[in-house]
């Protein structure tokens, strides 16, 4: 059972920063691309941020420039540096894994989700 696992939100004045992390648990051969998504009160959930098993990533228009997207191959650890926040920022952060197991199947597994709240 794969389980991914967020942390680092909570509230921030607009400016700040936050840094989220998401770890991949469980039994599996390969996180392929991680990623980060959110949905903002009122919205659809949209791509915040993507980064491949080799390092490409690709970003929302909005957040270019102001998150990095990162990945710890190593520990199974995808990471999103979040600068220059603003009230549009606020959402639920929600990591997502393309995992391929022990019998190349490849499946797509989200996390439960990271209150992210920038306050003026």
């Amino acid at each position: 059972q794969v389980q991914l696992v967020e942390s680092g939100g909570g509230l921030v004045q607009a400016g700040g920063s936050l840094r989220l992390s998401c770890a991949a648990s469980g039994v599996f051969f390969r996180i392929n691309t991680m990623g980060w998504y959110r949905q903002g009160p009122g919205k659809q959930r949209e791509l915040v941020a993507g980064i491949t098993f080799g390092g490409i990533t690709n970003y929302a228009d909005s957040v270019k420039g102001r998150f990095t997207i990162s990945r710890d191959n190593a520990k199974n650890t995808v990471y999103l540096q979040m600068n220059s926040l603003t009230l549009e920022d606020t959402a639920v952060y929600y990591c997502n894994a393309v995992i391929t197991d022990r019998i190349s199947i490849q499946m797509n597994y989200w996390g439960k989700g990271t209150l992210v709240t920038v306050s003026s």
